[in-house]
């Protein structure tokens, strides 16, 4: 179904749904109208030789600089040239597109100044699948991420490299392929690109998105180590966590105690402790205060995907151009250092569970390192190792980036949110998360599996099924890298979540 782009509310999963899965977009007749209008006024502004920043002046320090009338298209060129200044590998095509997807958001608003050209090139590019090759790293997150989104607006010069049906191809060249007009760029244009955090606000959605569907599958994994590590599930009523009135902890422990139901532990068959340690216990508040973050992480990409992240600001309705610092991204950044934080926080909380299921002073009676002739096999001793050390890298990207500015630009930009910098290092710690979460899964029907109960619980058996399919139980030591890679592939594909979901029902 094809996503109207109004200037209004863009949600995450509207996002997603256009950077990832590639649905069409639309412009919304009103933002056509409002875009219209706005660049009416600059163009008046501009005849009378209104002084506008990034219009008729220089940028950053040369802001006091003038410009002579025939100068104002020349400089958007050189604009995009000077900034078109990242370094190394590119980006992944979804953080691309959903930056161009917010990028057209923003001018939708009425409040850019671009010519409509520019804007609807852009939603061209989207629906006939021409992205520009954009390198990942160069932006400081202030200003907006100029260097990639000068990569962006390369291409509307004909010029940089876009991915066009798989192929890299010079930007003028893909173009002609798609049947895409250049327009060029005349005032205003080229700021008006790449004057937002875009590219970091779209890969915080992205990851946003991602991180919902993980902390979803640690609820399950969670499920399947307290079934095999025998936990009294009494603090997974809803009484407790409703005394207390924290959402995520409610969310969360309806979702396990969804898992869970109709297991051996549940009927009274399998007799368990009075209380279990904290790893087994609580949690519910500790995933439950990953969901809580989650949600203001939400609210505040949700607001800045929806506004006006832009430089200046033009107000048609007022004939008013205001410069001010729309494109700083902190608001952002600093609700995403959290998330970080989050995701792992509950990475500690699954590999704590995976060292009680190895541990036979821990586990209940389940067999050391879960070996079937302990002492000949060493079992997944070794896979706690694993974890142990991606753990150590999530911690070490933990360090936040929005407090390590570096004034740049002589001073004019003299704190910068390095929100580019939290937004790919999220990306490192999540890709960690889904190879810890994987080892516990693993560890966790390695134990059932020893176990035999007659009933495992709804969720339970579920994801101990889908997991079969990929990785064999562990009678006999073999080589373990390719049974941790695969539970790693198959925790990011989702598909456990999809199974338990396709018969419990969304555990949100």
């Amino acid at each position: 179904m094809t996503v109207v782009l109004s200037g209004g509310h863009l949600s995450v999963e509207q996002l997603v749904k256009v950077a990832r899965f590639n649905e069409k977009v639309e412009l919304s007749a009103d933002a056509i109208e409002r875009i219209q209008k706005c660049r009416k006024m600059v163009e008046r502004k501009i005849e009378n030789h209104e002084i506008m920043y990034g219009v008729n002046t220089g940028i950053g320090e040369f802001s006091e600089t003038v410009l002579e009338d025939d100068q104002l298209a020349e400089f958007q060129k050189y604009l995009i040239y000077n900034h078109s200044a990242g370094i190394g590998d590119p980006a992944p095509l979804e953080y691309v597109r959903g930056a161009m997807t917010g990028r057209i958001n923003v001018h939708a608003h009425g409040n850019s100044g671009m010519r409509l050209v520019i804007t609807q090139t852009l939603v061209e590019m989207l629906n006939k699948g021409v992205t520009p090759f954009v390198c990942q790293k160069g932006s400081v997150g202030a200003s907006g991420d100029l260097a990639p989104m000068s990569q962006i607006a390369l291409t509307l010069l004909g010029e940089g490299q876009a991915y066009y049906k798989g192929e890299l191809l010079p930007g003028a060249e893909a173009f002609k392929q798609a049947g895409i007009e250049v327009p060029g760029l005349k005032a205003r244009d080229g700021l008006a690109t790449i004057n937002g955090s875009n590219v970091l606000t779209a890969m915080s959605a992205i990851l946003l998105w991602d991180t919902e569907r993980w902390l979803k599958q640690a609820e399950i994994g969670a499920a399947m180590s307290l079934i095999a590590l025998k936990a009294n599930l009494k603090p997974y009523l809803p009484n407790i966590h409703v005394a207390r009135g924290f959402a995520g902890a409610v969310r969360s422990a309806a979702a396990i105690r969804k898992c869970v139901d109709n297991s051996d532990l549940i009927t009274g068959k399998v007799k368990v402790k009075v209380q279990d340690a904290y790893s087994m216990r609580s949690t519910p508040q500790i995933i439950g205060s990953a969901h809580d973050a989650l949600k203001y992480a939400k609210e505040q990409v949700e607001i800045e995907l929806s506004g006006v992240c832009d430089n200046p600001v033009f107000f048609p309705d007022e004939d008013m151009a205001l410069s001010g610092a729309n494109f700083q991204g902190t608001p952002v950044a600093l609700p995403m250092e959290l998330i970080g934080q989050a995701i792992t926080m509950v990475s500690v909380l699954s590999e704590r569970r995976m060292n009680r299921l190895n541990n036979p002073a821990l586990s209940t009676g389940l067999p050391p390192f879960l070996a079937t002739n302990p002492g000949l096999f060493s079992g997944l001793m070794l896979s706690q190792y694993t974890a142990d050390t991606q753990i150590v890298e999530q911690k070490i990207l933990c360090t936040p980036a929005v407090i390590q500015s570096i004034p740049a630009a002589a001073d004019q930009e003299d704190f910068v949110s390095m929100g580019m910098n939290t937004a790919i290092k999220n990306f490192q710690i999540l890709d960690n998360a889904y190879g810890i979460l994987g080892i516990e899964m693993m560890a966790a029907a390695q134990a059932l599996d020893i176990r035999k109960y007659e009933d495992e619980g709804d969720g339970v058996s579920i994801a101990k099924k889908v997991i079969r399919k990929h990785v064999d139980f562990l009678d006999i030591d073999r080589p373990l890298y390719p049974d941790h890679t695969a539970m790693k592939a198959l925790v990011k594909s989702g598909e456990i979540l999809e199974e338990v979901e396709k018969v419990l029902g969304d555990l949100a």
